[in-house]
């Protein structure tokens, strides 16, 4: 029997009690954790099978299907794939490095990739970039085995590799185009391309993305258009210096060092094959994530797009680790372990709704997974006190997803609004012929509307409102649902067929001049700022303390600047529109301070509420 060197067995022990740990802490989470909003949005595509969409090509949600499928309408099953496939990248980082390098290293890049925060994290939710990883990895392996010596296996791997990619995201194309340049650069890359083996792996590679440009030519490049031209500004904007450290800063620092000196080794020493390919590939990848995040899109979320990148150099790390310190060494292993932590217990603050209010006036505050179970109790109760056959409709394809998943119907109907396309989903939900631009209400089929307020920026509001009357006539009084202290805040409008008004009645709209956010006040304090609502305006305005009435507003004072920024607001009191209060003998401590406005229609409703400590 052959034993493994002591240090061998050493950094295999690691890795499994690594790889265990982080499964374990992931399948808690993945349990626990409310559905993210594109998580949902994948799982109503799902619910309509099709080879392309017309925001990613078809693998997320066969996925997706194939988890619900088995598992149920529940959170879980619907990551339980995406949480398989991520706990197979590391053993394919191990025996990838391991098949360049030695054991020792390849045990060492597998606990990497564990510790390294987002592909560490990677299955946690049921995203695109799970089996974009996959296809990364594999694609790399093949392309190390085929500088080797060309084979079936390793142009097999290819092939699957580029199918994977080709069938998850427009952005695994970087990839492809990132390893035909390290391929060409390479004296035994260029030998490789000028194999029939390697090109019918391409081939069938490129095959993959045949059902995306058929959909696309069907659909007028409505899904190119959105992820080349309409999601991009594609001009110079120094944000991409803020975007550019948070793409570096989740690498964790001491692991970022490390992978540059082994990309720059690698390529400056021109060593073998095998590393400079890996640092080339590596290196483009994050440095041309890096530059375009200066042009490119920068209101999604895009930090993770260099991942693939970073994975491709930690097979490196190991060998210039072996160089540094023990102390630096030890410094590297915990500040990655740190990083991971700290992403986790992101997911694990999201997903315990008392942590996730104390988040409320943070701006790390994880507000799409908060409160979506609440509505979704909230409708499900308002439905039953309407009359049988009542239609759900909702505001934006968020809310459309996520109550499709917590009700189990894939089919609520939405209405135009701007998230839709600038995540461009609004194709997709017209195709499903879910997408609405107006709502004409039966006299014998009411309608329940529901409208996440925070979904448009404070400034847009108002008009918002207007459009929303536009859509489907003046508002009847809301029902409010604020969640986390109304960093979410839902309204529910049950719609009823009513004469023609030319009138718009809106929820009402409020600001606090004063106490400001996190505002530390005397235990004695005054109130000010202003409140209104269209159409009817408001009759009376109470100061809330950690949802308790503490104070009844003076309300009525003149505010010619609120009308004057608000030119299209109704409200016939405009512009006294202003109140002030005084709250007294509060103790000591956090509090929350809010709002309850009352129109002059009956409507009732909660402002959302902002921190204050008083001394």
């Amino acid at each position: 029997m052959i034993r493994d060197r002591p240090e061998v067995g050493c950094a295999r022990r690691w890795f499994v009690g690594l790889w265990l740990v982080v499964c374990a802490i992931k399948l808690v989470l993945a349990w626990q954790l409310p559905v993210f909003v594109d998580e949902a949005f994948y799982w109503q595509e799902s619910q309509h099978l099709a080879w392309a969409y017309s925001d990613l090509p078809g693998l997320t949600a066969w996925l997706a299907w194939f988890g619900t499928s088995f598992g149920g309408n529940h959170a879980f099953a619907l990551r339980l794939p995406f949480l398989l496939i991520s706990a197979l990248i590391p053993w394919l980082m191990v025996r990838m490095t391991t098949h360049e390098f030695d054991a020792r290293t390849g045990w060492q890049a597998g606990s990497l990739s564990l510790l390294l925060p987002l592909a560490g994290s990677m299955g946690l939710l049921a995203l695109p970039d799970v089996p974009l990883l996959l296809a990364t990895v594999l694609c790399l392996d093949a392309g190390l085995r085929l500088l080797r010596q060309v084979g079936a296996f390793g142009a097999a791997e290819l092939a699957m590799g580029l199918a994977i990619g080709g069938l998850c995201h427009y952005r695994f194309a970087a990839v492809i185009a990132v390893g035909l340049v390290a391929m060409l650069v390479l004296p035994a890359g260029r030998r490789v391309l000028r194999s029939p083996l390697a090109w019918l792996a391409i081939v069938v590679g490129a095959l993959a993305w045949l059902p995306l440009l058929l959909w696309n030519l069907h659909h007028g490049d409505a899904g190119l258009q959105f992820q080349l031209v309409d999601r991009h500004p594609w001009q110079f904007s120094s944000e991409g210096l803020r975007l550019g450290r948070m793409q570096l800063l989740l690498a964790t620092p001491l692991l970022l060092v490390a992978m540059t000196v082994a990309a720059w080794r690698a390529l400056a020493t021109r060593s073998d094959d095998a590393s400079r390919y890996l640092a080339l590939c590596g290196s483009l990848i994050v440095l041309g994530f890096l530059a375009l995040g200066f042009f490119a899109d920068r209101e999604r979320v895009s930090f993770h797009w260099p991942l693939p990148g970073y994975l491709a150099l930690l097979p490196l790390v190991p060998l210039v680790l072996a160089r540094w310190s023990r102390g630096w060494r030890i410094a590297t292993w915990v500040t990655a372990g740190l990083g991971l932590a700290a992403v986790l217990g992101y997911y694990a603050i999201a997903s315990v709704p008392a942590l996730r209010a104390q988040t409320a006036s943070r701006n790390f505050h994880p507000t799409n997974f908060a409160g979506w179970d609440v509505l979704a109790d909230t409708v499900r109760s308002r439905l039953a006190s309407m009359p049988p056959g009542t239609r759900l409709i909702a505001g934006d394809f968020k809310l459309g997803a996520e109550l499709g998943f917590a009700l189990g119907n894939a089919e609520i109907p939405v209405l135009d609004h701007p998230l839709n396309g600038k995540h461009g989903r609004a194709p997709q939900l017209a195709l499903w012929g879910l997408l609405r631009e107006r709502l004409d209400v039966d006299v014998d089929r009411p309608e329940l509307l529901v409208i996440a307020a925070n979904d448009v920026e404070f400034s847009d509001l108002l008009g918002y409102y207007h459009r929303l009357c536009e859509q489907a006539g003046p508002l009847p009084a809301p029902q409010v649902v604020n969640v986390d202290h109304g960093r979410q805040r839902f309204l529910l409008f049950a719609l009823q067929a009513r004469a023609p008004s030319h009138a718009c009645t809106t929820p009402s709209l409020a600001f606090l001049d004063a106490p400001g956010p996190s505002a530390m006040v005397d235990p004695s304090f005054d109130v000010a700022g202003w409140a209104f609502k269209d159409g009817v305006g408001l009759a009376s305005v109470e100061i809330l303390l950690d949802g308790r009435v503490a104070a009844l507003a003076e309300y009525g004072e003149s505010k010619p600047e609120v009308a004057g920024f608000w030119k299209i607001s109704s409200d016939p009191n405009q512009p006294r529109v202003g109140l002030r209060g005084r709250i007294t003998n509060i103790a000591p401590g956090g509090h929350w301070l809010g709002l309850r406005l009352h129109g002059a229609d009956g409507s009732v409703e909660d402002w959302a509420e902002q921190r204050i400590t008083v001394r």
